[in-house]
């Protein structure tokens, strides 16, 4: 048995890990640019495909489908981004005589389009965002629409995900310009400029269900997860379970995930999305037809390996879950982590890893897609890993979290790190009182530059070598305990956070 990943970066990692315990050969496919990333070096095998960008590439389902026969390939599993919910993908897939790791065609294009779904939703009696069920002709289907229901209101691609093609309106008078750039994002994103509109639940959290089933009629949920710490549409940190989801609750989101998956007679692993508004009702939102980047906190708190799973209904094997059997145990938090810094406008950042320092201990896991050394190309998405951690429950998540951030570092290349050191020491982040709009609002307020201070570009080097010297100053003004000198407190105190907290990268 042999499977071909048609992806790059950790999700390539974690698909070759899976493939190692289930004694299935691995085929690894990379761009130009990526010759010496992880997955390559982990793979059985590895060809590849053609420039570093990712039409001549990742997206060239010619040379994809010529890898897979050259190797002889038994299975192509897309992980998640590029062409993982590709209908016309998945079905040259099929036909190609390989076998698609991933849903029906058929179930990824209905689940694909937002307005089917929502149609789909209702008739499944499952709640859907008040919104039209067709693409806006023009501005005066909008307008219409914005005088019987009211401001604010939300512009969405038919085609849309990740964030792209979505504008909220709350004026009037931005009608027409939202209107405008949702196509044009729509377009470029998707190829496809259709838009519709719904209402604007202001301050939801974003909940979504983790569903598996097979093509024998069983389905289970795998619990909920927590994911409305989001930048511009786009998640960052998850968690699960939701800090806000009882049991009656996770029962009843869970009932309407497989109303969903019934209805759409979907086969595979896959997400249901869901808003949660501030009086506690639910709105389905849509269904990801893949395997989700926060996967590994369902994982750490179920005890179960979604990826190996999804393998095994791709096969045709009959689901190995059962509902009764499905209790979260714990409580785990994921932080993405990209090649971005967050305190120049989250700015791209490129370049090579000149050091790398994973955390570890207890409960602490690192998916990761680069290395020590690993060149980070502007093409691709910048994210280069994902920092896990498990703990009992979530107040002892946050500390684990807390400390793990504090232990991983990258050299050569600014990333996210700083924004997570910032966030677990919020007693909103600790509380866990947030929403959709929390962190694109907190970095609206500079809260984040104030907690940091400004960050500047030349000073990395000197912070590091100012905390060794005033550790070591602290050092020997401390004979005794350290804590009971307030002075050399001070100056321990200030050389860890010019080493951890100003000046991360």
């Amino acid at each position: 048995m042999k499977l071909l990943i048609a992806n790059r970066g950790e999700i390539a990692v974690r698909i070759i890990r899976a493939c190692r315990e289930m004694n299935i050969e691995t085929v690894a496919v990379y761009s130009e640019v990526d010759r010496l990333s992880p997955h390559v070096l982990m793979a059985d095998e590895a060809f590849g495909i053609g420039p570093a960008p990712a039409t001549e590439s990742y997206l060239n389902i010619d040379r994809l489908l010529g890898v897979a026969a050259r190797s002889k390939a038994n299975l192509i599993h897309p992980g998640y981004g590029f062409l993982a919910e590709n209908a016309d993908f998945a079905e040259r897939v099929e036909d190609a005589g390989f076998c698609w790791v991933g849903p029906p065609p058929a179930a990824i294009r209905l689940m694909g389009s937002k307005t089917e779904s929502r149609k789909l939703a209702r008739q499944a009696a499952v709640p859907v965002i008040p919104g039209l069920l067709e693409p806006l002709a023009d501005l005066d289907g909008l307008e219409a629409f914005v005088a019987e229901h009211g401001l604010p209101v939300l512009l969405k691609a038919v085609a849309g995900g990740g964030g792209k093609g979505m504008r909220e309106v709350l004026r009037r008078e931005d009608l027409g310009s939202a209107l405008e750039r949702a196509r044009s994002e729509g377009k470029a994103y998707f190829g496809d400029d259709r838009v519709y509109v719904e209402r604007l639940i202001t301050r939801p959290r974003h909940i979504e269900v983790q569903v598996a089933a097979d093509r024998f009629g069983s389905a289970v949920y795998v619990g909920e997860r927590e994911c409305s710490i989001q930048r511009r549409h786009q998640k960052v940190v998850e968690e699960c379970p939701s800090p806000v989801v009882g049991a009656d609750l996770r029962q009843r989101l869970g009932e309407a995930a497989l109303a969903i998956v019934r209805a759409a007679s979907y086969q595979s692993v896959g997400t249901v999305e869901f808003l949660l508004d501030p009086d506690g009702e639910f709105y389905f939102l849509e269904m990801n037809t893949r395997l989700q980047v926060e996967h590994p906190v369902t994982e750490e708190v179920y005890g179960v390996d979604l990826v190996c799973e999804q393998i095994r209904l791709a096969l045709g094997e009959r689901l190995g879950l059962q509902q009764d059997a499905l209790a979260p145990r714990g409580h785990a938090i994921e932080c993405r982590i990209y090649a971005e810094d967050p305190l120049r406008g989250f700015a791209p950042s490129p370049g090579t890893i000149s050091l790398l320092i994973r955390p570890s201990g207890p409960g602490v896991r690192v998916d990761s897609g680069v290395l020590s050394g690993s060149v980070v190309p502007l093409e691709y998405d910048p994210m280069l890993s994902k920092l896990v951690v498990w703990a009992p429950d979530r107040s002892a998540a946050v500390s684990r979290l807390r400390r793990a951030l504090q232990e991983y570092q990258i050299r050569g290349i600014s990333t996210t790190l700083s924004l997570f050191r910032a966030l677990v020491e919020m007693d909103a982040f600790r509380d866990a009182e947030f929403h959709t709009s929390f962190l694109d609002e907190l970095l609206g307020s500079r809260r984040l530059e104030e907690l940091h201070g400004e960050q500047d570009p030349q000073a990395e080097e000197a912070a590091l070598v100012a905390a060794a010297c005033l550790a070591t100053m602290a050092a020997q003004r401390l004979p005794s305990d350290p804590f009971d000198h307030a002075n050399g407190s001070r100056w321990w105190r200030e050389g860890v956070r010019l080493a951890h907290g100003r000046y991360p990268r």
